[in-house]
């Protein structure tokens, strides 16, 4: 059985992967800095990337929980998660405390 910190520590790996890619960090900031929400076609349109690229990114995004879409009529509203981003400082903050991530 795996304890929540070893299962935040999973999505934390996850968001990191996610944030690798500079293509995907600039979709996020993007994303961010344009209210929190951009529609899928407008997200496209602010980069140099064919559709599929754009895509893949999307879903890449939303799987590590950095992104969630709905559907509004024909488009698809891509959104910041900002809890998901919190992972990231509380990571650097175990170091900064010099105590062990699964120690809960």
């Amino acid at each position: 059985m795996t304890t929540e910190a070893e299962q935040r520590l999973v999505a934390l790996q996850a968001v990191l992967e996610a944030l690798a890619h500079p293509a995907r960090r600039q979709i996020l900031l993007t994303v961010h800095f344009r209210g929190g929400e951009m529609t899928a076609g407008d997200i496209a349109r602010r980069f140099a990337h064919a559709w599929p690229t754009t895509t893949r990114h999307l879903r890449v995004l939303e799987a590590a929980g950095l992104l969630q879409h709905e559907k509004r009529g024909r488009e698809r509203i891509y959104r910041v998660q900002r809890e998901r981003l919190a992972l990231v400082t509380e990571w650097l903050a175990w170091f900064e405390e010099r105590r062990d991530p699964l120690d809960g």
